[in-house]
């Protein structure tokens, strides 16, 4: 498989040594292991040094560190000065183990990597509390896939891009086995942490809400409707989706309104991290040209590739869409710099403008259509 050089690794590179751990947080099959080994190797050539590389689904190496014993660790590790733990969650109160280690050896660089955020971050919060540098992995940014293929070769891949996304395994796949890949990454990986977790009993109830999700995508959501859809609570639905955004396979996000009579306030939209793993949960990997849905995958796309484009770039906003009760509406807006940038997202028409009504009450902000033709010509928005 073609490899394709991660921009995360330039910044954790840029972080080694400065007396943090460093967390690094993503879905499964991302490319976690991947980034880290290249790090790893990296390392040995530049500092004629030897890293070491600890897979933590390991039992030897569970039993090793869940002890949290100094002595013990330190006789684990040897004299190695960059210590990668894959997979750290599994490790029973990591927390308590990666603040032995970096209190009492604070020479020593390591790099923790997690699946499920909400499991690894959950016993780590408290015991690394200004001791850690946290990084999210997703799948390929279009950025990313430009240092290996020329401009005109990513716009001819975009309609394949919006079919299966932009897991790094799937995209170098024919069709076919990009659906089967797909297929298994859904059933074998991407829940398995989820279903783990000791508050997710019902497995089926939580693909049936995917599926809700994935036929509503970039359409505002009612947590209410879902629940009576599915059969249970409001706030177990709430609950559930938290767990859902919180392990990289939905984006939540939230209307803006400073409170004008006519804006919407309470609704939210949601976008899954990857197209691909969309398009498995509801089995539609269709040519564009026989969906309905292609102007909805065109803005989960943007969105997901802008969220990728601030992550790399350290870029902070506060982030959502508008609407108002007469149909009025703006699909993305960044608030940032003390202004507001908004965006359409249009998959061929190139027409549009900023509503009157948004432009009157909120005069400083910018407007910008994106479109197939231009989404990577406009400066910044998702390549430089």
């Amino acid at each position: 498989m073609t490899y394709v050089n991660r921009f995360l690794q330039k910044n954790i590179e840029d972080s080694l040594f400065k007396g943090k751990i460093i967390i690094v947080y993503g879905a499964r099959q991302v490319g976690k292991t991947t980034l880290v080994k290249k790090i790893l190797e990296k390392f040995k050539e530049n500092n004629n040094k030897s890293g070491l590389y600890l897979n933590c689904e390991i039992f030897s190496v569970q039993e090793v560190l869940m002890k949290a014993e100094p002595d013990v660790i330190k006789n684990f590790i040897g004299d190695h000065k960059l210590i990668v733990l894959d997979e750290a969650q599994r490790i029973e109160n990591i927390g308590v183990t990666l603040k032995v280690m970096i209190d009492t050896y604070p020479d020593i660089q390591i790099i923790a990597t997690g699946s499920s955020s909400f499991d690894l971050a959950n016993k780590i919060n408290e015991p690394l509390t200004g001791r850690a540098e946290r990084y999210i992995l997703y799948p390929f940014s279009t950025g990313e896939i430009l240092q290996n293929y020329e401009l005109l070769e990513l716009n001819a891949k975009l309609d394949n891009i919006l079919r299966f996304g932009l897991y790094p395994e799937v995209f170098f796949l024919p069709d076919d086995d990009a659906k089967k890949l797909l297929d298994e990454i859904g059933s074998n990986y991407l829940y398995k942490d989820i279903l783990n977790f000791e508050e997710i009993k019902k497995s089926r109830v939580l693909v049936n809400l995917l599926q809700l999700l994935a036929l509503q995508m970039g359409n505002e959501v009612s947590y209410s409707e879902l629940a009576l859809n599915l059969g249970i609570n409001r706030l177990t639905v709430q609950k559930y989706m938290d767990i859902l955004e919180q392990a990289f396979i939905i984006y939540r996000l939230t209307a803006f309104s400073r409170n004008i009579r006519k804006e919407i306030s309470k609704s939210i939209k949601v976008y899954f991290f990857d197209t691909g793993i969309r398009n498995s949960l509801i089995q539609n990997f269709n040519q564009l040209n026989l969906r309905n849905d292609t102007g909805a995958l065109w803005e989960n796309f943007c969105i997901m590739e802008r969220l990728k484009y601030c992550s790399t770039h350290g870029i902070r906003a506060n982030r959502y869409f508008w609407r108002t009760y007469d149909q009025k509406e703006i699909d993305y807006i960044e608030e940032r710099e003390g202004r507001l940038f908004t965006y359409e997202f249009k998959w061929s028409d190139q027409k549009g403008k900023i509503p009157l009504e948004f432009l009157k009450t909120y005069p400083n902000s910018e407007f910008q259509i994106i479109n197939r033709e231009n989404v990577f010509n406009v400066k910044n928005f998702v390549i430089n």
